[in-house]
């Protein structure tokens, strides 16, 4: 017997940080969207509790089964297939995809909110993101209107038919940044204007064209990050591009595939917006 579940990762263009007293409530508003690639979770019997993962450790993993207070034995295999620590929002993607694969292994028969509560608990108590999980329980283009966890703050979504390539060059400690208070200030003062801009008209190039100017008022993009951000927004084939919201990483949106292959970038990774969200297996 086994479950498996796949959570999309997330990459924010710009946002607020919604600071709150209750965790489920603490959070953040912004803009974001769905890859293609993210984290896929699969749980099966077995006669002892075992934990296999790609990449990086089990800290996610196990902050989520000291939540549900879980010490039934069985297999965890997680395939993280995007980078950790460079703004694709895979801790969320993991254990919001373990908590769902789980809540179906062992029958629990929580909601989606609820698993979505859990995931959300997790990464404020790991001190990660905090936005992605509510919005990849979405699709497509992701707007944070409201802060917190699933059931609590709120999302929209937009279906768009376009290409993204992104490029990473390292991590970013996302922790450091939004416990920092002086870049905490600068994100949410310069976050709310475009979070109120895009509320009136919640448009694709809106969304591309706040995410430059984000980034660029945020003084949050390194060197190499915004000369390749002003390469691909030097074409006139690319409908936009700017920095991934907390990491190291460029992204850009095209509505052809060959407007990627025709630039000059190397170790770039062509993707598909993710109009679908979760998928079971």
């Amino acid at each position: 017997m086994s479950n498996s579940v796949f959570v999309p990762g997330h990459i924010t263009g710009f946002f607020s940080i919604e600071n709150h007293e209750v965790s489920l409530k603490n959070g953040s508003c912004g803009a974001g969207f769905l890859l293609s690639k993210g984290v896929r979770t699969t749980v099966e019997s077995a006669d002892k509790l075992s934990i296999n993962v790609n990449q990086g450790g089990s800290t996610v993993i196990d902050e989520v089964l000291k939540i549900l207070e879980i010490d039934t034995d069985f297999k965890i295999t997680q395939d993280i297939q995007l980078p950790i620590g460079a703004g694709f929002g895979t801790s969320a993607a993991s254990a919001l995809s373990l908590t769902m694969a789980l809540n179906d292994f062992l029958n629990l028969n929580y909601s989606k909110e609820l698993c979505g509560q859990i995931a959300h608990m997790a990464e404020v108590n790991l001190g990660g993101g905090l936005g992605d999980v509510i919005a990849q329980t979405g699709h497509g283009l992701v707007f944070r209107t409201q802060p917190g966890a699933p059931g609590i703050g709120e999302i929209k979504s937009f279906k768009h038919d376009v290409y993204i390539a992104w490029k990473t060059f390292g991590k970013i400690n996302t922790s450091s940044v939004i416990s920092n208070p002086v870049y905490r200030e600068k994100i949410t003062d310069v976050g709310i204007k475009y979070i109120e801009y895009f509320t009136e008209k919640p448009s694709l190039k809106n969304f591309l064209d706040f995410s430059y100017k984000f980034a660029s008022e945020t003084d949050l993009m390194s060197d190499e990050v915004k000369q390749l951000v002003d390469y691909f927004n030097s074409s006139d084939d690319i409908l936009g591009s700017s920095m991934g919201m907390l990491g190291n990483t460029v992204f850009a949106f095209a509505q052809n595939k060959d407007a990627f292959e025709n630039m000059d970038v190397e170790d770039l990774h062509i993707d598909k917006l993710n109009n679908v969200g979760i998928s079971y297996d």
